[in-house]
């Protein structure tokens, strides 16, 4: 329990409240935290992706309610209100959905409030997650520990969480597609030191001066910072956390005052690959191995067939037969080249209605794809993961299937080995940096150009509240989008075949 102290330290924060959000960013950053109390008009607005996540944790949180059939649940859109109404609520002894508690200047909305035995209550966290992180743990030992100091006794504290191994059946089953775990020992463990992390937490929230926090793991562990790129702003283009696979060699190399690749000693240790990016930007030349290339383009056998998906996932299944996060593919885009000098071939499918896209898509690709030459994608466990879960949900076409997945050739693997290495690509072997770096084709002026975004879109498409013609624009913008990725392969290919011919 807090003594004298830890309540003057409350009483400087004046009318700023700690939540759990911000206990958490608190845990993660202190520059982060300081700037969520005294600058908050620096952190972005969430992105599309960023936000549909957070919406399908809504949908998730709504979900795990029915688990509570007696449940009640608590207007939120007013917080003084939802904390007033859940001191007369808690009186019933029945599940609460968003109760929320204020104490000093610490404030927690639970998930779950749920009555155990004569006067205790379990905290029920609910997550989209498939399995318990250390940073479930902080949420829960924080909001427990609110709950507590108001007089509410808390029995154990659990984790709702989502079984990946579920497959839907008919309607959605809760009790089946959520793991309810015991989580009370391990929140008990870390919340040992709660009351140290959070007075830290008061001493930096008042400071005068945003704490100068060097760039490191934290931006990116346990969530992607918000204000990575504010953070980044000022870095030179090749700074070393373009460094490729640079990880803990990057941060080691910034907090040696070390920001620029170029500025790397030869003495500091990289790897073959990161000494040709350093080599590159140095020289500001493109590395080309010509006979790593030469080797890869005789693996490739015509006719070529390059193959690109588009997939979206949803944490509540949508489909029969279908689990959590299980990439559906609702798009492919296939670019036919039968001989060197052929003229380019193009077929594409893109699923209409709100149907199960996958039927349409593995019918029209079975009939599209030749029974010899090779099938080139760009990472192709991406392809072959799909074409696999294919084979399980529709056995009729298993043997097609397993015939194919050997004919299967990766145009990432010259890339991801530099045996092609360009400055602007930046430490990355993507579709994305690689197009413009060998072809000068990228994705500017497209809608649409990452596959993130082109899940949404569909999603959108398909299942929002769209006029017609807003559906037709965005069919428009989901075909270009995916034809310019196997586009794009063949004229890498043809690139690679005039660099080394």
């Amino acid at each position: 329990m807090p003594g004298d102290v830890n309540f003057r330290k409350e009483d400087k924060m004046g009318s700023k409240l700690l939540s759990k959000s911000k206990y958490l960013n608190g845990l993660q950053c202190p520059k982060l935290l300081w700037i969520s109390f005294n600058r908050p008009e620096l952190i972005p607005q969430p992105d599309a992706v960023t936000q549909n996540r957070f919406d399908q944790g809504n949908l998730v949180g709504e979900l795990a309610k029915s688990l509570f059939p007696e449940g009640i649940d608590i207007p939120t859109d007013d917080f003084i209100k939802n904390i007033h109404m859940t001191k007369e609520l808690i009186k019933l002894r029945k599940p609460l959905f968003e109760a929320a508690v204020m104490v000093g200047q610490r404030y927690s909305r639970a998930d779950i409030l749920s009555p155990a035995g004569e006067d205790e209550w379990d905290l029920i966290e609910v997550k989209s997650s498939t399995e318990v992180k250390d940073v479930n743990l902080h949420d829960v030992s924080f909001q427990k520990l609110c709950w507590e100091d108001s007089g509410v006794k808390i029995r154990k504290c659990f984790l709702a969480y989502i079984n990946n191994k579920y497959i839907k059946n008919g309607e959605v089953n809760p009790h089946e597609l959520f793991i309810l775990e015991d989580i009370s020992e391990r929140v008990e463990e870390v919340g040992k030191d709660i009351w140290d992390r959070i007075d830290e937490m008061f001493e930096i929230v008042i400071m005068a001066d945003c704490p100068e926090t060097p760039i490191g793991p934290q931006c990116s562990d346990p969530y992607a910072c918000a204000l990575s790129s504010f953070c980044r702003a000022n870095l030179p283009e090749h700074n070393v956390f373009t460094l490729y696979c640079g990880g803990k060699k990057a941060c080691e190399l910034y907090n040696l005052g070390i920001t620029e690749i170029a500025e790397i000693p030869l003495i500091f240790q990289l790897n073959e690959k990161q000494q040709i990016q350093r080599s590159c930007i140095v020289n500001n030349e493109t590395y080309l191995d010509k006979e790593r290339i030469q080797l890869f383009l005789k693996e490739l056998q015509y006719p070529l067939y390059l193959l690109d998906f588009e997939t979206f996932s949803t944490v509540i299944p949508l489909f029969d037969g279908t689990h959590p996060y299980q990439n559906i593919p609702f798009q492919f885009s296939l670019h036919i080249k039968e001989a060197p000098e052929s003229v380019l071939q193009h077929i594409s499918f893109l699923s209409e209605g709100t149907g199960d896209p996958r039927p349409g898509l593995i019918d029209t690709l079975s009939k599209s794809i030749g029974e010899s030459g090779s099938i080139v994608a760009y990472n192709k466990s991406f392809e072959e993961n799909v074409l696999k879960d294919l084979s399980i949900a529709f056995p009729q076409h298993t043997d097609w299937i397993n015939a194919i997945l050997s004919r299967f050739i990766d145009l990432l693997a010259p890339f991801r080995g530099f045996a092609y290495y360009n400055p602007s690509q930046k430490g990355s072997a993507s579709l994305k940096k690689v197009l413009p770096a060998v072809t000068g084709m990228d994705y500017t002026g497209l809608e649409i150009a990452k596959g993130d975004d082109a899940s949404l879109a569909y999603l959108d498409m398909a299942y929002g509240d769209l006029s017609e013609a807003e559906r037709l624009t965005i069919r428009e913008q989901l075909l270009s989008y995916c034809g310019l990725d196997t586009e794009g392969m063949v004229r890498i290919i043809e690139k690679l075949e005039e660099m080394t011919g």
